[in-house]
Parts: structure tokens; sequence; C-alpha cells
């Protein structure tokens, strides 16, 4: 038995981007939320065939998924003002379960850094190095509380910010480790550590995301931009092989990296079922980031193609 032999038994999954970026306030943040349609998502992702979805508790700024009295706390704000009243994660949780979807939480590793309000409170800001532990604890209590309160909810959670050019380690990441599993003693982690290289990837080396970052990570972070390459088997190195990928049209032609929550196919619906089995048969689980609407609609043209790896 594995910790990921759950994961690994659901095979691929989908990746949501859902934030504030272009709400101006709290209260706008709150009515996002608020208008966000889980039923439709829960029950586009059963049609599809997804074995699981990840959705952005929060990104960079002041808007977090659901409501945290910890992170109004160290804030000094009053709830509502960043976090959203409605608790849209333990939502999602109770909806997909109606279809044996499993839930998993994305989390970042440097909080609201660009936050002109919240960043001095928590303690972490541009530029970002030699990222202070005073920070991480702060950081991993707003964590705790939510992996206290979702409990067994949440089966894992893919944590991004982590990197090494932070000054993150081992002892840095430990807290996040220990709040998670203080809520869940069977959730999976994943730390992610800077960006992949493209010449690696070319090469067929195995490129910096698809090898556990830490002595914590249950299943490799894997975020790639595009469907070029698969780890040779299901460890790498002891931990689950996973790849996160986006399956948009970038912004720019030449970046790939634009694609994230962006409309379109960059690949073939068969090039991307192809790709998805190949995987799987080797034991790797992929994520796929869509786009996804305000209120939680889903590009038609997406959900065709990943259609076609569930039938």
């Amino acid at each position: 038995m594995h910790i990921t032999d759950r994961f690994h038994a659901k095979k691929w999954g989908v990746f949501n981007h859902f934030l504030g970026y272009n709400v101006n306030n709290g209260e706008e943040w709150c009515q996002k939320v608020a208008g966000f349609d889980v039923e439709l998502v829960a029950k586009t992702l059963h049609d599809m065939g997804a074995g699981y979805y990840v959705i952005t508790l929060m990104q960079g700024r002041r808007y977090m998924l659901a409501p945290n009295a910890t992170f109004d706390r160290i804030g000094g704000i009053q709830p509502g003002e960043a976090c959203a009243r409605r608790d849209l994660v333990m939502n999602l949780a109770e909806e997909l379960q109606r279809y044996d979807i499993d839930l998993y939480l994305y989390y970042t590793g440097d909080g609201p850094y660009m936050d002109d309000q919240l960043k001095g409170k928590f303690g972490f800001e541009n530029p970002r190095k030699n990222v202070p532990m005073a920070f991480v604890e702060k950081w991993a209590a707003v964590l705790e509380e939510y992996a206290v309160r979702y409990g067994d909810k949440v089966k894992g959670w893919w944590i991004d910010g982590c990197y090494d050019y932070f000054d993150y380690n081992d002892t840095l990441l430990e807290p996040y480790y220990r709040a998670i599993k203080k809520g869940n003693p069977d959730a999976i982690v994943s730390f992610n550590n800077g960006e992949s290289v493209r010449e690696e990837v070319e090469m067929g080396i195995c490129p910096r995301r698809v090898r556990p970052w830490s002595k914590w990570d249950d299943f490799t972070a894997g975020e790639l931009v595009d469907c070029n390459y698969i780890p040779e088997g299901r460890f790498v190195d002891g931990t689950q092989a996973h790849l996160l990928i986006p399956v948009g049209l970038p912004i720019d032609v030449q970046n790939f990296g634009t694609s994230w929550c962006q409309k379109g196919l960059k690949r073939t619906p068969e090039y991307i079922k192809q790709f998805t089995r190949a995987a799987n048969d080797r034991g790797v689980v992929i994520s796929y980031d869509i786009w996804v609407g305000p209120h939680g609609e889903f590009d038609p043209v997406q959900v065709e193609a990943l259609s076609q790896i569930g039938k």
C-alpha cells in the first residue's frame, strides 16, 4: 500500500484557477464566490469522466476562497474583506462527493505578497528571498485552519511558490506539511520548486518539477506547459509521478507558459487522449488546467476534448 494509491487510481483530473485578480474589493470577491455553481462543476466533471478536481484557494493577493479567522486576525481585517464569506470549498467537497470525485486544493508558499496592506503583516514580500520562519509559521497557521476544517473532505494539497530561490528547504516546508496532516493524516502533499527547463524536457531529462522537491513530497508537482514529457514509471525517486499541464492556447504563441486558464486547445483531442493513455499506462497521474468562468462554466471545446479521455 502507498499513500498515493487512491490518487493513482483516479488517473486524471481537472485543475482550475479561480482567483480574485479581476475584483476591486472584498465585496466584489464575495459576490464572485457566491456565484460559483458547484452543481454545474460537479456534473460537468462527472460527465467528462474526471477522477478528481483541483481549485486554487488563493494566489499572491488577499482573496481567499473560503472564510479563515486566522488570516483575518493576522491581517488585522474583518471577515469578508479578503476571505470569502461563503465556504466554497466545503460546498464543492459535498457536491463532488455525490459523484465520487475527489477534491484537492492549491495553496502557495508566498502568501499575500502582492497586497500592499497585508504583505507586511504576514512578513514576506518582494523581492521574495530568504523566506523567514516567522512568515512560514503565520502562513502555516492559516493553512492549518483550512486543513482541520475540511479534514478528509480534501484528499491532497498542491503548494506553489516553495522555491529554492526563496531559500525554502525541508525545515521551512515542514510546518505546512504538519498543518495539512493535522487535518487529514491521509492527505497527500506536493511542493512546487521553480521552473521546468525547456531544454531538459526536449532532451528527455526529468525536469525539476517532475522530481520530488523535498522529503515531504508524496507526489511530484509536475508543472509543465505542454504534453511533451512522460516520466518512465509511476514513481520518481519513490514519489508518485504527477503532471500538471495547461491545455489552453497561450496568450503569447512564443510562450506556452501563458496557457494557464485559457480557452482552446494547443493539442488535438486525439493527441491529448493518447498522451493521457500513455502516461496512465506508466502509472503517471495527470491534472489538466482548463479555463473556468465566473459561474463555474468550462470551455466547451476543452470539455469535449477531455471527455474523450473519459470515454
